[in-house]
């Protein structure tokens, strides 16, 4: 088997019309001999910020000199970003073997079941010390939560998604999120909502469960800029962040308040590793600078919740300033409330029809901007779009792409960024 053999009979197994749960990955598990069984976690579920947090949060524990496994989703353009040990993704040799071991042992799991057993079976082969799991969707009964108790479990902000999933209000989605909070653990809450803070109190006082919350109140910023952001927290630091935007500050002290959650539990994180692991942190595709004159943004934003804290990022790098935007996103995501948070700061919008069956034609988000008065033209494809953006921002106005992940995957991909 080849890794992209691999790949492809992974895709094939749709979640649709599977019941949720964990007996299905725990069977496939324990046919595979339980890997997870041994190793430590840390758990992250969320709405917004889950990915980031955790490759500042890995980054962090490798520059501590632990083999850290990180398993994310989704990828951005190779399927391997999803399978890291120490900031390097699984080889594809390594992939398609595991895949044909996990496939052999398979029955009814979906794509996403699938790709946590063979994550567990390579960070047991590669003798991770530590695994930071980010959940896919949910908590409760996303495959990963079949982990023993994690080290650490870190809930980042939770808003309104995945309503016919996970509930249509806040405290239902944060009870379906808290879900990966099990005695036995720490948990460490970005401070947020009242009624999300109140659910996930309520299941840490039920369970046992210590919890931290965030505190930004404590959070200073020293200096702010394209280059990055150098702050305190807590008291603590200074310390500087590589990852663009204001809500990236809320990430880094959930992410503090987790290395104090595992330096209590023993865990050896020396303060300069700290230090090195936020300046070092990348997270492609989220507000990622990847060129000058016109500076180029790169942003994955794909919820209302998203659009709001990129607007609230742009408009702190860049006062004063308009941008022309590169946007293309998918139908069953609520674009109005997402294009209105950028209408403000927009020059003109170039649409295009990400690569996905479920994307939203490009002339039909045109039209939708076009109405809310905007000045917004459709392109043919990726290529076509990044073209006329670049056209006509000249040198000065900053241009920034949004929306679907499989958009920016692909402009990654023709910028030569992947």
């Amino acid at each position: 088997m080849t890794e992209q053999e691999a790949v492809s009979l992974i895709h094939q197994r749709a979640w649709t019309g599977q019941p949720p749960g964990l007996a299905r990955t725990r069977a496939l598990l324990d046919r595979l001999g339980t890997p997870q069984t041994g190793m430590k976690f840390v758990h992250i579920a969320g709405s917004n910020g889950k990915g980031s947090t955790a490759a500042m949060l890995s980054g962090i524990l490798t520059r501590a000199g632990l083999r850290t496994g990180l398993y994310t989703s989704p990828h951005l353009w190779d399927f391997r970003e999803r399978f890291q040990v120490d900031g390097q993704p699984i080889p594809g040799e390594a992939l398609a073997e595991l895949t044909a071991q996990v496939l052999s042992a398979a029955r009814e799991e979906t794509e996403f079941e699938l790709m946590t057993a063979i994550a567990m079976l390579w960070f047991r082969r590669e003798g991770c010390e530590l695994v930071v799991l980010e959940t896919g969707l949910g908590g409760r009964l996303d495959s990963t939560n079949v982990i023993p108790p994690p080290e650490a479990a870190v809930l980042t902000t939770i808003g309104l998604e995945h309503t016919q999933q996970l509930g249509d209000t806040l405290p239902q989605i944060a009870r379906e999120k808290a879900g990966i909070l099990k005695p036995g653990s720490r948990a460490v809450l970005c401070r947020q909502d009242p009624a999300v803070m109140a659910v996930v109190e309520e299941v840490c006082r039920d369970g046992g469960i210590p919890l931290t919350c965030t505190a930004p109140e404590t959070l200073e910023v020293l200096s702010s800029g394209l280059e990055g952001t150098a702050f305190t927290y807590r008291g603590r630091g200074p310390y500087r962040l590589s990852l663009l935007g204001e809500h990236q500050l809320q990430n880094a002290a959930a992410v503090l308040d987790a290395v104090q959650v595992l330096r209590a539990r023993g865990w050896p994180i020396p303060e300069q590793a700290v230090q090195a692991g936020l300046a070092e942190a990348r997270w492609p595709g989220r507000l990622e600078l990847v060129r000058r004159a016109p500076d180029l943004l790169l942003d994955g934003a794909h919820n209302p919740p998203c659009t709001a804290a990129l607007a609230q990022s742009l408009a702190a790098l860049y006062p004063g300033k308009t941008f022309w935007f590169l946007t293309g996103v998918l139908e069953d995501k609520d674009y109005p409330s997402m294009a209105e948070s950028l209408l403000p700061l927009a020059r003109g919008f170039v649409t295009v029809t990400p690569d996905s069956p479920r994307a939203l034609p490009a002339r039909d988000l045109a039209a939708h901007l076009q109405r809310r008065g905007a000045q917004a033209v459709s392109a043919p494809s990726p290529q076509a779009g990044l073209e006329a953006v670049l056209a006509r921002s000249g040198p000065e106005t900053p241009v920034c792409a949004w929306g679907s992940l499989y958009l920016i995957g692909a402009l990654r991909h023709l910028l030569g960024l992947c």
